[in-house]
């Protein structure tokens, strides 16, 4: 070093990048977009903001960062009521920025490549990031494509999806401006998330067509690529009457295909029969597009078979890398993809790292807590709550299987700020305490 001949204060820069490995900082051209954090959080929705402020308390803010393109945040449960006209689309979203805890670095970019081997992902603007920890929080992603006819079929006044912030209020345009005929509302052949959101919109706009005298007009339709109406069997047979009671044809086994605009067609495959089509006429058509993992999750390293982040589904952890963690939607833990989920998700996963940091086995274990208010029309809902073996968990003690108003509000009124001043601040791990206290801890 003596050889080199350059100032003292660079000097004493260049001999900082040497002793950091060149890792914290450097000086070269090439170097200069290259980071390393503690914890390196890979998507900021639901579960990538929680553990944010969850791992802040950890490390320090400083030496945590989150990689998120968009700039706007949304609650999207609220979207079921956003559809049917009983919520602007204006209360469901916030800048990404007044949601990112103080301190956290936000990173405004994609992600590009995961390189787990190597402790680092790389962006779409070039950067590489490196990190000690990793929590992937991608989320998934909407497939509207793969339905022939769509997206440019939303053009069309009769069709809306309450999955998606471009097409959620042309749900609520659909529903006003339908006429008589069929109001059809689809589920797709893959993983979704919040699995009852398709029949939500369904009953809201039952109810809907009712008030307006037009039920009689209107033949209310679901097409369903599952064999039942719901997972759990003790919240199933309550939808079944419901749907009898309404006089709501529900056709199993039929996915969606194709939408034919200028004929107002919707065509289904039948699953149980290959090859085999059927076509309905449409006034309204509500479509759940088909999902999946995304691209850059599916042809990486960290991906199971199906292109989900391969996740111990105890605790979340990486079962190949344990310096690697999942939350949320974008795993393969079995159980519906929901916020109440990512809740008690993150829970579990901020004791799984506690640990981890400590070179101690994780020991806490998230059992599928998943929740879905089932709205079945502008003043009610089942509070449909289970565990990973479809066995309802509830925290209330009354029987959840029954239509409340007071399910309702909480869904509407109550759930909100809880998601953004609790949730989102990581102080908020799901009802499982509460649940302990309403049942006196026999439950």
């Amino acid at each position: 070093m003596a050889a080199l001949q350059v100032r003292p204060k660079l000097r004493k820069l260049v001999l900082q990048a040497l002793n950091t490995g060149f890792r914290e900082f450097c000086i070269s051209p090439n170097c200069a977009s290259k980071a390393h954090y503690d914890v390196l959080v890979v998507g900021g929705g639901t579960g990538g903001i929680t553990m944010c402020a969850r791992m802040k308390r950890k490390v320090g803010a400083g030496n945590v960062a989150v990689i998120e393109p968009s700039e706007k945040h949304y609650y999207q449960p609220m979207w079921t009521l956003v559809g049917a006209g009983a919520k602007p689309l204006t209360k469901s979203g916030r800048s990404t920025a007044s949601v990112i805890p103080s301190g956290v670095t936000w990173i405004k970019s994609s992600v590009q490549e995961f390189d787990p081997d190597k402790n680092l992902v790389r962006t779409d603007d070039g950067k590489e990031v490196s990190y000690k920890y990793l929590i992937v929080a991608l989320g998934l992603q909407l497939q509207y494509n793969k339905i022939k006819g769509l997206p440019d079929g939303f053009n069309e006044n009769k069709i809306g999806s309450n999955y998606s912030v471009d097409f959620v209020e042309k749900t609520w345009r659909a529903l006003q401006d339908f006429g008589e005929g069929n109001a059809i509302f689809t589920f797709p052949n893959t993983p979704v998330k919040c699995a009852g959101a398709p029949q939500k919109i369904m009953y809201l706009s039952e109810h809907y067509l009712r008030k307006t005298g037009k039920r009689p007009k209107a033949n209310i339709i679901y097409n369903t690529s599952l064999p039942v109406i719901f997972g759990v069997k003790k919240y199933a047979d309550v939808l079944l009457g419901i749907v009898e009671a309404r006089n709501i044809d529900v056709n199993y086994r039929l996915n969606l295909i194709e939408v034919r605009t200028d004929k107002r067609e919707a065509v289904f495959e039948t699953l149980d029969y290959p090859g085999e089509t059927k076509t309905f006429q449409y006034e309204m058509l509500h479509v759940t597009p088909p999902m999946g993992p995304h691209d850059v999750i599916q042809k990486s390293a960290l991906a199971d078979a199906g292109g989900w982040v391969d996740v111990d589904k105890e605790n979340l952890q990486h079962k190949k890398y344990l310096n690697v963690f999942g939350i949320g939607d974008c795993t393969n833990l079995p159980t519906s993809k929901t916020a109440a989920a990512v809740a008690a998700q993150s829970a579990i996963l901020s004791k799984t790292i506690s640990l981890v940091m400590k070179n101690q086995k994780p020991t806490d274990k998230y059992d599928g807590y998943t929740s879905c208010p089932l709205v079945t029309g502008y003043n009610k809902c089942v509070l449909a709550e289970f565990d990973y073996d479809a066995q309802p968990l509830e925290t209330f003690p009354i029987d959840q299987g029954k239509e409340r108003r007071s399910m309702f509000h909480m869904k509407a009124d109550l759930m909100p700020p809880l998601y953004w001043y609790a949730l989102l601040k990581g102080l908020w791990g799901g009802p499982k305490p509460l649940r302990k206290l309403m049942h006196l801890g026999m439950k």
